[in-house]
């Protein structure tokens, strides 16, 4: 069965997709620093980030300075809500382009 689950690489791809498990995400050559899972919140135009990667864990938001996401997403907020209810809104910790 596939998930809505997303992961970051070292390089800081911003990647997603419905998948059984986060590794399918990887492209060749990618290090995986984290991940978990994804809803998009259309009213108010978020991607709304939570969880962790069973095998690669929580996201290393602070080991990168740039997230590179898919032009799909333009002009959507991103937001990684942590366990404790914390939000963590990438845009403003970190630079974000399009590819």
């Amino acid at each position: 069965m596939s998930y809505p689950k997303f992961i970051i690489t070292k390089a800081g791809y911003f990647r997603l997709g419905m998948v059984q498990q986060h590794k399918d995400l990887l492209q060749a050559g990618d290090i995986c620093y984290g991940g978990g899972f994804y809803e998009f919140d259309y009213i108010f135009n978020r991607i709304l980030l939570h969880g962790s990667s069973y095998d690669y864990g929580h996201p290393k938001w602070n080991d990168i300075s740039a997230l590179h996401v898919p032009d799909t997403y333009m002009g959507m907020e991103i937001i990684y809500k942590y366990y404790d209810g914390e939000e963590f809104v990438v845009r403003d910790h970190m630079d974000v382009d399009f590819y």
